[in-house]
């Protein structure tokens, strides 16, 4: 098969620039845009708000206002603007989560990298802790922690966010002990060993880089639990309602009554935001997953590059064979898609 080369090289200095694979996912994009909005929701919300939270546009009326050129998104029964509780509850429950995902991942690093890399009994006593707390009911246990707690520290978003973490680092710390496992017999960690490395600079410093997409994945996940646990949370009472956030408006929603009087408006925002936060965070765990999952992205990659065509079948011919006379070799299986040889004379 003759083959005429074509010289394809750039100028030096020219050479196209190579993205990234994280900002050609259009997954990490998308979810990476509105989490980008919600922080910055998070952020400036108090302040862009028309009123604080604890503001009333009335005392004397008993009845939801819907939505209207005054009240974008309408009032709840206590006259309580809407939009200003939708724009300043969103910091709490941001902090809540992500105090949640920090907390979870440094526990998640402590427990389970040391007990991958540490072997041993430290790894069966690590090990067996992990294990407790990933048999224990986590909504239970937190209801049972935030329960007795003085109402003053029920509103309180780092406590609530550390005590969300303590039923949610088991999990990621099962998956760090695995991968540290096949990490620390690597030719690096044991150079590192060999010359007197001490143990946590070995643990920080050449195996954890090399985990850091499986804890962003993690740290994610954590994230999203953090939310959901948060909103349930506040839907059963155990949160204060005097804290300002999403979870205690779609509380007092739900004590209202407010979907069987049909008041859409004072529960659907804050619903439609935890929705769309979940849905962000979502899209970004499924990306770095498609990105530093060997199996995923093998999956993806096996359905490129081969061009099927219907009837044909390649036929590999030597170089001069041309006008011999010989007739190449049928389809055994006609019908049958074969691949095409792009690049045949």
């Amino acid at each position: 098969m003759s083959v005429v080369g074509v010289s394809t090289a750039l100028p030096a200095g020219n050479e196209p620039k190579r993205k990234s694979r994280f900002t050609r996912s259009p997954k990490i994009i998308a979810g990476a845009a509105i989490l980008v909005f919600f922080i910055f929701i998070a952020i400036f919300g108090p302040t862009i708000a028309p009123h604080s939270a604890s503001w009333q546009a009335s005392n004397s009326s008993a009845f939801a206002q819907p939505p209207s050129s005054k009240f974008w998104l309408g009032t709840d029964r206590q006259q309580h603007d809407i939009l200003s509780q939708l724009l300043s509850g969103g910091r709490s429950t941001m902090v809540i989560a992500f105090v949640a995902g920090i907390v979870a991942s440094i526990l998640s690093i402590l427990f389970g990298v040391t007990a991958g890399y540490m072997g041993g009994v430290v790894d069966e006593v690590l090990s067996i802790i992990a294990n407790i707390f990933l048999a224990l009911p986590g909504l239970v246990i937190l209801m049972v922690i935030m329960k007795p707690l003085p109402p003053g520290d029920t509103d309180n978003p780092i406590l609530i966010g550390s005590v969300i973490a303590l039923t949610a680092w088991a999990y990621g710390a099962r998956v760090l002990r695995a991968q540290t496992l096949a990490l620390r017999d690597q030719d690096y960690v044991e150079s590192a060993r060999v010359i007197g490395e001490r143990k946590p600079r070995i643990i920080f410093s050449e195996i954890l880089p090399n985990l850091l997409p499986i804890l962003a994945s993690s740290f994610i996940f954590t994230v999203i639990y953090g939310i959901s646990i948060y909103i349930v949370l506040s839907i059963l009472g155990i949160i204060n309602p005097a804290q300002a956030s999403w979870g205690t408006m779609i509380q007092s929603a739900n004590g209202a009554s407010a979907m069987i009087s049909n008041d859409w408006w004072w529960y659907a925002p804050p619903a439609l935001c935890v929705a769309l936060l979940g849905i962000g965070l979502a899209l970004l765990n499924f990306g770095i997953d498609e990105i530093v999952n060997p199996r995923v992205r093998s999956r993806r990659g096996s359905r490129r590059g081969v061009r099927f065509q219907l009837g044909l079948t390649p036929v590999m011919r030597a170089k001069g064979s041309h006008g011999s006379g010989s007739k190449p070799p049928s389809n055994p299986s006609p019908g049958v898609p074969a691949p095409v040889l792009e690049g045949e004379d």
